[in-house]
């Protein structure tokens, strides 16, 4: 797909880390780009550094995409790239020991359905949702492509580490939606791709002591450091031009494969 000047773009979790870094490629490219995230602050301010648009959207409430959608693009009018970043999730272990009191404790149903909403549902969500907005848009002169959706997966999809049972199962669900959904939505002239990031340097990993990082960097096979946000936005604006990328997931990760802990 090329990218039009102007052409409209959303980008979900855009405020921070792997979002922010794509939503800066994306307007550098030419797109007007619609901000989805709960910073306020943060969110804004990217958006004005880029000329985009901020929408508080909170990804676990139907209503709050739905209403995101409706704002990004009675300003920019309908998207034909999506990329979803933004996730929410609570970890723990399937059977742990509580190291105050030595009881046994579970992972609870609950918690691991708020991860499944922040997760699973949440990428189908967001994802669902823009599909139907591009149905309606006219297919662009190249290839006849309507618009292209990019989901976030994880390398814990594949490789999940104890305590990460939900977050692991649940990035595995959004690798497999890319397959069905893409061909739910070939005939619609609408892609569906994935990329797996390993370990990000980002603001999260930011707050770790200087130790541990040093023990992450040397994790990795080549490069021996963290993944950078800019590279996770390389990929992602070779999926969007790229036409002949479709129902891939593509682990971006300098070759780590996750021990168990």
């Amino acid at each position: 797909m090329k990218i039009e000047q102007g052409m409209a773009a959303v980008v979900t979790g855009a405020a921070s880390g792997l979002g922010r870094a794509t939503a800066c490629a994306l307007a550098a490219a030419g797109a007007k780009v619609a901000i989805f995230d709960v910073n306020d602050e943060a969110g804004e301010e990217v958006a004005k550094a880029i000329g985009g648009l901020f929408c508080h959207v909170d990804i676990t409430s139907e209503e709050s995409v739905v209403e995101g959608f409706a704002k990004a693009r009675a300003a920019h009018g309908q998207e034909r790239i999506t990329v979803h970043c933004a996730v929410v999730h609570r970890k723990g272990k399937t059977v742990g020991r509580n190291k105050e009191t030595g009881e046994f404790t579970r992972l609870s149903t609950e918690d691991y359905a708020f991860a499944a909403n922040g997760v699973l549902i949440a990428s189908y969500r967001v994802a669902s949702l823009s599909a139907l907005g591009m149905a309606h848009a006219e297919p662009l002169e190249e290839d006849g492509e309507r618009g292209t959706i990019i989901l976030t997966g994880s390398v814990a999809a594949q490789d999940a580490q104890i305590g990460q049972v939900a977050y692991g199962s649940l990035k595995a669900g959004v690798v497999g939606l890319v397959l069905p959904m893409a061909r739910d939505l070939m005939d619609l002239g609408i892609r569906v791709n994935a990329i797996l990031p390993g370990i990000f340097d980002t603001p999260l990993l930011g707050r770790v002591p200087e130790k541990v990082r040093a023990g992450l960097n040397a994790s990795v096979p080549f490069p021996k450091r963290l993944g950078l946000p800019e590279e996770f936005a390389s990929l992602a604006m070779e999926l969007v031009r790229n036409s002949y990328f479709n129902a891939q997931a593509i682990r971006l990760d300098g070759g780590i494969r996750m021990a168990p802990r």
